[in-house]
Parts: structure tokens; sequence; C-alpha cells
């Protein structure tokens, strides 16, 4: 079991969309997988409603959580599946600092801008207080979401300066792809789209893949440390 939280003190930075296709490709690849909507603006629900409620396969869904069951709703789902993807609303509230005390992994998205940054180091600075506070290690990694495939020189310059501050960075970015918005307009997963739909859906899977793994290999490499 494996408990992973999308932490982010603004919108816009891609956070519902990574948790959706994080746990696509979690549950494609055969985990169960557990996703709870703690975002007070549920785009999970809404997901879900274009989707008919034929939701993925060892795939289950919470919705409406709020800082009064959030707890509750993470450790029922620990107790059953292999992973527990968290998804919080943009910005610093009771159901954010309980979420992230209960997580194995906090990835904090951002893009290539320093506004991003700023906000990331917020949040980064909320974990480390939850950690003193719970009294233990809380692990967190950036990721880089919607990044286009020529990086301009602000973002290399942001990403060095992250990587500077000792700050990990997962190996893999989510791009900026026509498939994961998509998701949110025709419902459904991530495999079930077409190239009649959007462009290179087979590009969005691998995209997805690797970032799954990805998170995977990094949750391991903190066992093993």
């Amino acid at each position: 079991m494996s408990v992973i939280v999308l932490a982010s003190s603004k919108g816009g930075v891609g956070k519902s969309t990574i948790a959706l296709v994080l746990a696509h490709a979690l549950a494609h690849a055969g985990g169960s997988v557990a996703l709870i909507d703690a975002d007070p603006n549920s785009p999970m629900d809404a997901w879900a409603k274009l989707s008919g409620g034929n939701l993925p396969e060892r795939f289950t869904l919470n919705v409406g959580v709020s800082e009064d069951s959030i707890i509750e709703k993470i450790d029922e789902a620990s107790e059953r599946d292999s992973f527990v993807i968290v998804d919080l609303e943009g910005s610093a509230n009771m159901a954010v600092s309980y979420a992230i005390g209960r997580a194995d992994l906090v990835l904090v998205p951002l893009q290539g801008s320093q506004l991003d940054a700023n906000e990331a180091a917020k949040v980064i600075r909320l974990i480390e207080r939850e950690a003193r506070a719970y009294r233990r290690k809380i692990p967190y990694a950036a990721i880089l979401s919607r990044t286009s495939f020529i990086k301009p020189r602000t973002a290399k310059h942001i990403e060095s300066e992250i990587r500077g501050a000792g700050i990990d960075i997962l190996p893999v970015e989510m791009t900026e792809r026509d498939a994961f918005k998509a998701l949110f307009s025709f419902g459904g997963t991530l495999y079930d789209l077409t190239s009649e739909e959007v462009s290179s859906p087979d590009k969005a899977c691998a995209n997805a893949e690797a970032l799954a793994q990805a998170v995977i290999d990094h949750l391991r490499g903190l066992k093993d440390a």
C-alpha cells in the first residue's frame, strides 16, 4: 500500500489531471487503485459522471471527501488497495494537512514559471511543518507538468534551482497533451481515447505509464533508503 498525495497551493498546475492519469496508468498495469477526490470543485466526480459510472477495473473512486472524512477514507482505502491517490484542494486547509500526514509520498506539481516555483516552495514548507507535527519524515518530490517538447530557458533555470535546493524532481514530466485534457471532456479512461478524438493517444498512454513507473521507482527508493 502506498498513499500518494497531490498538493499545490494554486490551481492550473495540472494537479487533478496528474492524479487521474496516474490512477489510470497504475490500474491498467494491474494495481488496485483508490482515487480520493478531496477538492471541493469535485473534478473527479465530474469525470465519473461523464464516464457514466463505467470505471476501470481495480479502481474505486471516493468523491465529496472533506476534512471530516479524509483520514477515514484514506485509512479504509489503504487496507484494501495497492495505491491510494489523493487529489486535494489548491489551498492550505485541514484536509490538506490531514492527507499530507498520511502520505507515503507527496507530489508537488508545477509548471516552468517562477510563480509556480514560489507556490511549490510554500507547499514544501507546509509538508516540512507537518512532518515536524507528526514526528515522522514525509517524503515529497516535485513533478513538472504541462511541459512543452521544447523547454524554455526559464523553465530550465527553475528546474536547476529546485535541484540546487536539494528537492527531488521526478525524472518523468507530464507533457502538454490533448489526450490528458480530453479526459475531463469525454470521460472514460486514457486507454479509451481514439485517434479520431485526440491526437496521438498512444503517446499520451506512454507518457502516463512512464510517469507511473517513475512514481513506483521513487517509492521503492524511499523504502530501500
